[in-house]
């Protein structure tokens, strides 16, 4: 299937590494152009190199006001045209529902959540006919995840937003759409495993519960959103789409 994405630009924020570096690269692998943003520069300009001359890596932070504009000004300087974005962001610190601080909260909200709804809010402004904002988000947006509180607040209220954002802007020929990971086998996915003390145990357990029987891969994650961020899906919008080997057990 030709995916339409040939010459096409879009931003993905988180982009250094991680499920938004796979989604970078699968864009890329069907033609598309890529600008890609993380807050570690030299990680940033590593991947952005590593990726080849279709991707342009900048330094940047979601929670920074400024940080919407600067990629689709980067996007339209080096490309030429800016068709969507993919906002994706590093996961808030794990904890219970009492352990969480205010100060995690807070840093949470503006990176998680302010971050994510400003850049998808001044994307739409930028975006025209057959353009697409997509939010990575999780399994939690359904189903608490134990352990992961700040999570489970900021995740839902965002795919809201999206559902809103895509009421919006769907008389204009803009789509939103959603992707819910849930065991995919990242740095963060290991993170989380390991905070049981027995991360190898935590693995087993969590691949039990799942149908088919493993952690998904970065690239299968990539494949999926390449696919929802193009022409081919033009007929997808306001979905929140698991990807997670059928661990979500409601219908």
């Amino acid at each position: 299937m030709d995916l339409g994405l040939n010459d096409r630009a879009y931003v993905v924020t988180g982009g250094s590494r991680g499920l938004g570096l796979a989604v970078a690269g699968q864009l890329l692998a069907e033609g598309a152009k890529v600008v890609l943003s993380g807050r570690d520069k030299d990680r940033v300009a590593s991947a952005a190199a590593a990726l080849g001359e279709s991707a342009v890596g900048v330094a940047a932070d979601n929670a920074e006001p400024g940080t919407p504009d600067r990629l689709i000004a980067a996007a339209r300087e080096h490309f030429g045209r800016f068709d969507g974005v993919l906002i994706s962001v590093g996961g808030p610190p794990a904890g219970n529902a009492t352990a969480n601080t205010d100060a995690e909260w807070e840093t949470a909200f503006g990176s998680v959540f302010l971050g994510a709804l400003r850049m998808a809010r001044t994307a739409a402004g930028e975006l025209e006919e057959g353009g697409v904002i997509g939010f990575v988000l999780s399994g939690s947006v359904h189903e608490p995840i134990p352990g992961l509180t700040i999570s489970n607040g900021l995740r839902p209220g965002l795919a809201g937003y999206a559902k809103s954002l895509a009421d919006d802007l769907g008389p204009r020929g803009v789509r939103v759409v959603g992707l819910l990971p849930a065991r995919i086998d990242t740095d963060r996915a290991r993170e989380l495993d390991a905070l049981s003390g027995d991360a190898e145990a935590a693995r087993a357990r969590m691949e039990a519960k799942i149908p088919l029987g493993r952690y998904g891969t970065p690239e299968e994650f990539g494949r999926t959103a390449a696919f929802l961020l193009s022409p081919a899906a033009s007929y997808l919008t306001g979905i929140m789409l698991p990807i997670d080997g059928g661990m979500r057990r409601s219908i």
